[in-house]
Parts: structure tokens; sequence; C-alpha cells
């Protein structure tokens, strides 16, 4: 009798384990809504610390001008 060959597998990380429910529970275009509402709350998030950061800019440029 001879054994099963034996097959080495990766184990898949836990970020590939959730893309693959992902991709089982959502149709692509879900999926697609998703990552877009995430780039703009990414895109949002760093136009206010632009604006931040100008403002701070703007009030030192006052502050030195009085």
């Amino acid at each position: 009798m001879q054994a099963a060959p034996v097959r080495a597998t990766a184990i898949p990380s836990f970020t590939d384990a959730l893309r693959a429910v992902e991709s089982l529970l959502m149709s692509g275009g879900q999926r697609t809504a998703r990552r877009n509402a995430w780039t703009s709350v990414l895109e949002d998030r760093r136009r206010a610390k632009d604006r931040s950061e100008a403002q701070r800019v703007l009030e030192a440029v006052t502050a030195a001008g009085s």
C-alpha cells in the first residue's frame, strides 16, 4: 500500500480570508462601491488636513503682521 502524496499549500492570511468571504457575500458592484466610498473618506480626510494646515499658516501670517 502506497501513501497518498502530500500537497503543501500556504495558509491564507487573515486579509486574504476576509477578501474571499467578501467576494462570496458581495457582488462585484457592491465591492467597487465600498472601495470607492473608502477612497472618498481618505480623500476627505486629506482635504481636511490640508485646510487645517492652511488655516494655521494664515493665522500665523496674520499674527506676525499685527
